[in-house]
């Protein structure tokens, strides 16, 4: 069972699920009627995490699955689980009254509701509470006080919290936006009011690219939450995106301090700490206020997150911060807090759901070293950060650090959720300390079955200007030539590769003969020969240069060299793990190149849903073009053009739901010069 896996892959300690450290959580002595059951509708490491503490608490749990999910690792650790539909979001996790339903049947008290899916939902929660069961977050009052960005911003502007300029009006007419736009000055953000997550967002830097951004910023904010409006905010140039952890019990609210998720790309986070580097005692009071202001004007309870935008040119000021939006429910990097606070953040969701007040005062909460979190994902970075899919057949995370999954070994990465791995994370006495514990686990840690942004995390933790602070969202952009470069592969990746693809890589054992060297040429993607030279002795000669080999108890060395190499072999591919994850495909000759960069088609490169196609059979397109969007994984990816050429054939229709490789485009052949 999940419940008991690998401590080597899921370290618990001091009382806080998968935590490090960071002081063991302080707890309310007052005793309340603690829920003795409760459901968890989510999925994933979100809810595994809920399962954690609510197992310490003694508290029982029942799972929720869709069809996609009946094997995962949330539904092996409950106490209890219940099948509410089909693979699809809208077939299963967004069906509120098939989870209230089953809250119901099982017995259980409340709903947890995680984050993403209907953890914001005013209507979910109005119907939790009208079945009789607990909503284990705010009310719904204070859901619609901030659910749509534009009316939030009002709200917090009255509450005297700072706000960004721009326009967050209801005239949703597209040359109203624009004068809205030209008014606030650009460049400008364009936002879906109800959105979250990057999704529905676009900057937009000239006015003659601001139909192009409001169009598709609107076609995702309907996809993703049925609501095409949008607001216009200023973008601020050298901008930081901190948030600030509140908790309410309805009537006061105290802050826990700041996260800094300045580190972004496409909007969506990708390395969060806490504390903010640089973040002064005057700076903190400030934000710290304006976020229990906003939380007590809307008679807040829970855990909830105000987000601001800070203006980072010139340092960190008390009066260059803006209220962006209020998350009105746990955030996914909440456990940078509870490493520093040494608090349980879910823990104290369940008390105060069951009646408890607060428990702690302000001034009893502190800051205790420092923290990072860095999301792993399924994602081919090299490629445009394009979501990637698999089956994990390999899964290895380093000792002394907190990992929070939703994914064992043999799951597999579908196509129908977030491509979340785990997030890792590390805590220290100082900044450097934990960043370089991040840094050292992302390069120790193994995955293979998929492609991921393992080795991108890595090179944004070792990144000089991240290690001393000078952070603001724009970093991964600027970047971003040397940050997704594919790593470079060692030679002695390479030579250990040909040795697993011989089947020697645990040694050469009975292959070995007194009265003859075994030679032979191995099937890889390069020209190799093997010869084995004495006991566990190898040379492999590659493009001419041989390397000699030999297994020692202390693993592979190379030429000389110790490696500390290891292996994970599969039929179809080789994955060397040694200064980073390094896949090697065994040939098939029968398998077709999925994509070449100035090939007649285009392919699919991940499946999804084709939302549009801009191009008819004769059309003549440019290199870059727009030729069709899909949505894959909860956002919208733009296929364009790789050459200049007439469109020959279309070869799919808006709305069809297709494969990865699929042909879409074909353009005609190029006329021989």
């Amino acid at each position: 069972m999940c419940g008991k896996m690998n401590l080597q892959l899921f370290h618990l300690a001091a009382n806080i699920p998968g935590g490090t450290g960071g002081g063991a959580p302080r707890l309310h002595q007052q005793e309340s009627a603690m829920f003795q059951k409760i459901l968890i509708a989510n999925r994933g490491e979100i809810a595994c995490r809920v399962i954690d503490t609510a197992r310490r608490l003694g508290v029982a749990t029942v799972a929720v699955y869709s069809e996609a999910d009946a094997g995962a690792r949330h539904v092996a650790m409950a106490d209890e689980a219940v099948h509410i539909g089909g693979p699809r979001p809208a077939e299963s996790y967004l069906r509120g009254d098939a989870i209230i339903e089953a809250a119901l049947a099982t017995g259980a008290e409340a709903i947890h509701p995680g984050y993403g899916f209907l953890s914001e939902n005013p209507d979910f929660v109005a119907a939790v509470e009208a079945a009789g069961l607990t909503f284990i977050g705010p009310s719904q009052a204070a859901i619609r006080a901030m659910g749509l960005k534009d009316a939030a911003k009002v709200l917090m502007a009255k509450a005297g919290v700072p706000v960004v300029p721009g326009y967050h009006g209801d005239n949703q007419d597209p040359e109203h936006l624009a004068a809205a736009a030209e008014a606030v000055g650009y460049p400008v953000l364009i936002k879906a009011v109800a959105g979250g997550g990057g999704k529905g967002m676009r900057r937009v830097d000239r006015a003659q690219d601001f139909a192009t951004g409001l169009e598709s910023a609107c076609a995702e904010a309907r996809t993703a939450f049925s609501n095409p409006a949008v607001l216009i905010e200023k973008y601020v140039e050298m901008p930081r995106h901190i948030e600030v952890q509140v908790f309410g019990d309805g009537t006061r609210a105290v802050h826990l301090f700041e996260r800094d998720c300045s580190l972004q790309r496409r909007h969506q986070k990708v390395i969060e700490e806490a504390p903010a580097p640089g973040m002064t005692d005057q700076m903190r009071a400030a934000m710290g206020q304006a976020a229990v202001r906003a939380a007590e004007a809307i008679g807040y309870a829970g855990a909830g997150t105000i987000e601001f935008i800070v203006d980072g040119s010139d340092g960190l000021r008390p009066d260059r911060f803006w209220f962006m939006e209020m998350n009105t429910r746990l955030q996914v990097e909440h456990p940078v807090t509870e490493a520093i606070t040494g608090i349980d953040l879910v823990e104290w969701q369940l008390r105060v759901a069951a009646g408890e007040p607060l428990p702690l005062a302000q001034e009893e909460i502190g800051i205790k070293g420092h923290a990072f979190e860095a999301r792993l994902y399924a994602e081919d970075v090299p490629a445009g950060f394009l979501p990637a899919i698999g089956t994990l057949s390999h899964l290895v995370f380093p000792p002394g650090v907190r990992v929070e999954t939703g994914v064992r070994p043999g799951d597999t990465i579908s196509p129908w959720y977030d491509p979340m791995i785990a997030k890792i994370v590390t805590h220290g006495p100082t900044r450097a300390a934990a960043l370089n514990r991040l840094a050292r686990a992302l390069e120790a840690a193994e995955v293979a079955g998929t492609t991921t942004n393992l080795a991108f995390l890595a090179r944004l933790a070792r990144h000089g200007g991240f290690a001393a602070g000078a952070v603001d969202t724009g970093l991964i952009g600027r970047e971003i030539d040397g940050l997704a470069v594919a790593p470079p592969v060692p030679a002695a990746a390479r030579v250990l590769a040909v040795i697993a693809a011989a089947g020697l890589h645990e040694g050469t054992g009975a292959g070995f003969t007194l009265w003859a060297p075994l030679r032979r040429a191995v099937d890889f993607e390069c020209p190799a020969q093997l010869q084995i030279t004495g006991p566990n002795r190898v040379c492999v000669e590659i493009a001419g240069t041989a390397h000699e080999c030999r297994l020692a108890p202390d693993g592979w060395w190379v030429d000389g060299l110790k490696t500390s190499a290891r292996f994970h072999v599969k039929p179809e591919e080789i994955t060397v793990f040694l200064q980073g994850a390094h896949r090697f495909a065994r040939p098939d000759p029968l398998d077709r190149i999925a994509h070449a960069p100035a090939s007649d088609l285009t392919l699919a490169p991940m499946p999804g849903l084709v939302k549009a196609v801009f191009v008819l059979p004769g059309q003549v397109v440019a290199p870059g073009d727009r030729l069709a969007v899909l949505e894959a994984m909860k956002m919208e990816h733009t296929l364009c053009a790789a050459r200049a050429g007439e469109v020959a054939e279309v070869l799919v229709a808006a709305g069809a739901q297709i494969e990865a490789g699929a042909a879409l485009i074909r353009l005609a052949e190029e006329e021989a010069a």
